[in-house]
């Protein structure tokens, strides 16, 4: 016997399923408009977004002062005068060495250079110097006839410099606001909000900044395992300058992809200089399977255990984020990810009912009677 569809609760379902598609379109509209206001204020807000970043590194260092009875203003200037000398110091660290060996290392780029034009004259290419030469006249007059695009790069170049440097700054002088002022933000914003917004706002917010505290530390942890791993292969091949190296890869995980290829593409070169090709082969792939553990195991374990995301989340947050924003939407998309799983989870708990009452127990430890059950349609109900 088949079942006949009503129609009334035929009706019923897509009058729900139209309501409810609308909803959804509403919230995805509102959420483009957000996106493309952050993108038009995006000089503002990329500072302020590496300000709270550097906070959650210096935060634990002011408030311990704060708690032995610093006074706020004095405490945040100690504490960001440190963190600029830290800064200094791992400059120092990385361009004095490169500095006092970079004789050493022209030498040994000509040298590798002209290895690699021996070995190409040999076998089993056997290519001759007139050919070698040919190659580098062509190349010559191809830089030339791109010569006004070049200086378009640099120009591009310079200003994304210029515009980094300001970005610092900014970010410097915010950092300075959040140690002094950060306290005291969330009773601010809970005396601006209106009605319960009062409550929910500054709870999701502390909530989230516990979030992207987590993430900074997590990343920092991740960045120092690179660093170890990669500067332990780099001294036992005997590769010069590994302490700056292991910095620069450090500093480099804070930036997703491109930080990692620039570290990776610095260490191999001064392998082959210094070394030659068979050391940088074993460097390039010392790189490449830390870099790969690092990115499938240590970082998708460390912040997912830190972040309360599942380590698929972050892989597939990380992907989607470099596909739509770059490097930046590589940087963002984990913290992105968090702080919507924070949203996520404060309003499901709002919106859950509470659980039901246990039974009271009696004084021997029973439980108590079931409650009399509510009569049904048909029952008879006392007067």
């Amino acid at each position: 016997m088949s079942a006949v569809l009503s129609s009334t609760r035929t009706r019923a379902a897509l009058r729900s399923s139209a309501r409810t598609s609308v909803q959804l379109l509403a919230v995805l509209v509102m959420t483009w408009v957000t996106l493309w206001v952050l993108g038009r204020m995006w000089p503002v807000v990329w500072p302020l977004i590496v300000g709270l970043f550097l906070t959650t590194l210096t935060w634990p260092a002011a408030r311990f002062l704060r708690r032995h009875g610093w006074r706020p203003a004095l405490a945040a200037t100690v504490v960001t005068v440190g963190f600029l000398l830290l800064v200094s110091g791992i400059v120092a660290i990385i361009a004095v060495p490169v500095a006092s060996q970079s004789g050493e290392l022209a030498d040994g780029v000509a040298e590798g250079v002209q290895r690699l034009r021996d070995w190409a004259a040999g076998p089993p290419l056997n290519i001759g110097e007139d050919q070698i030469s040919g190659a580098f006249d062509s190349a010559t007059a191809r830089i030339q006839d791109s010569l006004g695009s070049m200086v378009t790069a640099v120009v591009t170049g310079v200003g994304t410099v210029v515009n980094g440097v300001v970005t610092a700054v900014l970010a410097l002088f915010l950092m300075f606001f959040f140690l002094k002022d950060g306290p005291r933000f969330l009773p601010w914003l809970t005396r601006q909000l209106p009605g319960r917004t009062a409550v929910h706002v500054p709870a999701v917010a502390e909530r989230g900044w516990e979030t992207l505290g987590s993430f900074v530390r997590s990343q920092a942890f991740v960045g120092l395992l690179d660093a170890v791993f990669i500067g332990l292969g780099l001294w036992i091949l005997d590769v010069p300058l590994v302490l700056p190296l292991a910095v620069l890869t450090f500093v480099s995980a804070f930036v997703p992809i491109v930080g990692a290829l620039f570290a990776g593409f610095v260490a191999v070169l001064i392998a082959l200089v210094s070394n030659g090709l068979t050391d940088a082969l074993i460097v390039l792939a010392v790189i490449i399977v830390v870099q790969q553990l690092e990115g499938s195991v240590f970082q998708p374990m460390i912040q997912s255990r830190g972040l309360g995301l599942h380590a698929a989340v972050v892989l597939l947050a990380v992907t989607l984020g470099g596909s739509l924003a770059g490097v930046v939407g590589s940087l963002l998309a984990v913290p992105v990810a968090a702080l919507i799983a924070v949203a996520w989870n404060y309003t499901r708990e709002q919106l859950s009912d509470p659980p039901a009452p246990e039974p009271a127990a009696d004084p021997d430890g029973e439980p108590g009677p079931e409650p009399d059950p509510a009569p049904g349609p048909g029952a008879a109900v006392p007067a």
